[in-house]
């Protein structure tokens, strides 16, 4: 085995385990990026929930992947490859942790526990939702503490979805690779998906060569982690540089600055990838303008810049989104306090709801139910609108009016 997978036994506690390890130079490529993290950090790590993952040094940070015998978090699904990826000072560790043996658990937990030790965060591609709640139930099943349980952790997916999910088919990490990264995987890897298969032909064989391919893909996974937290870091520490090819990227980065409190920057990102509405290639889908016309003009909307937000709004009413009816009509009622234009405004939303096969923009077409709720709303102010134009001071507000 070891002259085939090139690894070595590893002592621990509980026995012997088995781990394959190499270092890579902090100059690799990593498709079009260098394994080595160099972007300011304080952005992904505040949308992670963890600040202080800013300030962590490079060492610090642990990526983290792995292979199972399924998909389902039971009991009767174990982790047989534990990929681990580690930056110190001249070069980037992987440790490949491989359960030769199933009864050989308690050794492969240990060691990979003990990789992990020097390490403050991790770094994982859905973690959250799978190889985490694997992981800790494999050390429950033995009644081992989870070494994971406190630590920081950046799940990469939640971002790349928020990131991407408008611009690409997918978000898995091997799409990503190609199409953000720009890495090419050698003929030598197969697809996750044949993990489980792999691994079993293995415990029946006995031969070890069947494990290249996966052995590789999990290693790759692990490199690509530490690009993908590099190339994000710079997106989001300065998104009008590193992001200015796509226009809805900038949006989508302006709706998670928004998230984040970020008024500024995400102004500024609604404005520059609105100007891709009509550019060759990077059209804005119909959509993601809408809803950045919308998210744009409530930004302005909240700091009482009417000017602007009318602005917007009448472009979206020009493209017959609903919301921006509904929010003219209020600010010409609350606001400029012009009665008639509320009317007129109402009124225009109301005939678009009874002759429109409706769609806000960024959802489905409204169902009936939610079209009656709609026109119930519009009546009501209509009456009231022509109630005032017709001399009554005294009208009765619905309470989400304001």
């Amino acid at each position: 085995m070891d002259a085939i997978l090139g690894g070595a036994p590893r002592p621990t506690p509980f026995g012997e385990t088995y781990a394959i390890e190499k270092r890579f130079p902090l100059s690799q490529a990593i498709g079009h990026a260098r394994l080595a993290l160099n972007a300011p950090r304080h952005v992904i790590a505040r949308w992670s929930g963890h600040p202080a993952a800013a300030d962590l040094e490079t060492q610090a940070f642990a990526f983290i992947d792995t292979e199972t015998t399924g998909l389902s978090l039971g009991v009767g699904t174990y982790a047989y490859l534990v990929s681990i990826g580690r930056f110190d000072a001249h070069d980037f560790h992987l440790a490949q942790f491989f359960l030769r043996d199933p009864a050989e658990e308690p050794a492969f937990l240990a060691a990979v526990e003990a990789f992990l030790a020097p390490c403050q965060a991790i770094v994982t591609y859905n973690g959250k939702t799978f190889d985490l709640p694997l992981l800790r139930t494999r050390f429950t099943a033995h009644g081992l503490s989870f070494p994971l349980q406190n630590i920081m952790h950046i799940d990469l997916l939640h971002l790349a979805r928020r990131l991407w999910r408008d611009r690409l088919p997918e978000r898995s990490l091997s799409y990503l690779e190609a199409h953000i990264l720009g890495i090419e995987r050698s003929t030598q890897d197969v697809p996750g998906w044949m993990a489980p298969e792999i691994y079993f032909q293995y415990l029946q064989t006995g031969d070890p060569t069947v494990l290249s391919g996966i052995l590789y893909h999990n290693a790759m996974d692990v490199l690509s982690l530490a690009a993908l937290l590099d190339h994000m870091s710079a997106l989001l520490a300065d998104p009008l540089v590193e992001g200015s090819q796509h226009g809805v990227d900038l949006i989508a980065m302006g709706r998670l600055f928004e998230d984040l409190g970020d008024l500024e920057t995400a102004t500024r990102l609604y404005i520059h990838g609105l100007e891709h509405k009509d550019a060759l290639e990077m059209r804005l889908p119909r959509s993601v303008y809408l809803q950045a016309l919308h998210r744009l003009a409530l930004i302005y909307k909240r700091q009482s810049n009417w000017e602007a937000a009318i602005q917007l709004w009448q472009e979206a009413s020009r493209q017959r989104h609903l919301p921006a009816f509904i929010e003219l009509a209020k600010c010409y009622e609350h606001v400029l306090k012009d009665a008639q234009t509320a009317l007129q405004w109402t009124q225009a939303a109301m005939e678009f709801l009874a002759t429109t096969s409706l769609s806000t923009g960024d959802a489905p077409p409204l169902g009936l139910y939610e079209r009656r709720q709609w026109m119930g709303q519009l009546q009501r102010r209509m009456e009231r609108l022509q109630q005032k134009l017709a001399g009554y001071t005294e009208v009765e507000f619905d309470n989400d009016e304001r």
